[in-house]
């Protein structure tokens, strides 16, 4: 789509300059950033105060800029309403190579871990999706404090996916198929709730019967913090868990949303590799390619 001009917009210098910095700032990242992230570019390079009047200057200018044609539509996007369409193809032409494109063995087949990425926000479901899709990982956006169904059946599918569908330690668990090693990959904000929800997932978890786990928080840790230096929040200190996270960190808290994309790709891509047996998975994409080719020869015997 680019840049298209809906409206006339005489802008003042100052905003201007800001939409500039916009450019310069979606101009560093190969992938669409939210308005928010954005906002918390222009605060860690001290270019605005962190502040709910600044956002929201910030975020109508943004809006303004790409009705006026100054700013791509294509490098922002709203993660939290997002169509649902139905499919439909062309011919069957269409829906074979949509086949073929959606066709996938069980990647992690023979791996030592089961691996899930988890993340507290539905604004960064979209910079984790392309990341999830490529290790064939589920990504769960919990939204705070889960409910009770969603933990249920997140444990439902760790032990399924452990122990092939069985209790872990039934006694006809098949002895040349072991289980595996739960892992859940979680990031989250660095307040009083983000840091207390690891141990939430652990302990609900391990309650519906999922032995073993380890809940790692990738992102948002205090060593990124001093690392990054992203803007700070007042702690909510009318969060009950508050008292406990001042004591250990002091009173101020950050949100996920300041770490730079780039860098938050790195890290969720740097905690997968470091699990994965990579010969064993290209061993499943060798046999996925494989298969992919005796499809494509089967249509084209057909249309003869």
């Amino acid at each position: 789509m680019a840049c298209q001009q809906f409206r006339t917009t005489n802008f003042r210098p100052e905003s201007l300059e800001k939409i500039e910095r916009i450019k310069e700032i979606v101009d560093e990242y190969d992938q669409k950033l939210t308005a928010r992230q954005v906002y918390y570019q222009f605060v860690s390079r001290g270019w605005l105060g962190n502040n709910q009047k600044n956002y929201k200057t910030l975020t109508s200018l943004l809006t303004d800029a790409r009705y006026a044609g100054e700013v791509d539509w294509e490098v922002i996007e709203d993660r939290g309403r997002e169509p649902s369409n139905p499919s439909e193809w062309p011919n069957l032409s269409g829906l074979v190579d949509s086949a073929l494109s959606s066709y996938r063995l069980p990647r992690w087949e023979g791996q030592e871990y089961y691996c899930e990425l988890w993340v507290e926000k539905q604004a960064l479901a979209g910079v984790l999706a392309p990341i999830a899709r490529r290790y064939h990982v589920t990504l769960m956006v919990n939204k705070g404090y889960s409910s009770a169904s969603a933990m249920k059946e997140s444990a439902d599918r760790y032990i399924e996916a452990c122990s092939g569908g069985r209790e872990q330690g039934a006694d006809d668990y098949p002895d040349d198929e072991p289980s595996r090693t739960p892992i859940l990959f979680y990031l989250g904000d660095h307040d009083p709730s983000g840091e207390d929800m690891v141990r939430d997932i652990h302990d609900r978890l391990v309650e519906f019967g999922v032995g073993g786990i380890e809940v790692k928080k990738l992102a948002l840790t205090m060593e990124q913090i001093k690392r990054f230096q992203p803007p700070p929040n007042p702690a909510k200190i009318t969060d009950s868990r508050a008292k406990a996270y001042i004591e250990k960190y002091g009173d101020q808290s950050w949100e996920l949303d300041a770490l730079p994309p780039d860098e938050l790709n790195r890290i969720v891509n740097s905690a997968f590799k470091d699990v994965i047996d990579q010969e064993k998975m290209d061993t499943v994409l060798a046999k996925e390619k494989e298969d992919k080719q005796l499809l494509r020869e089967a249509v084209r015997s057909l249309r003869r």
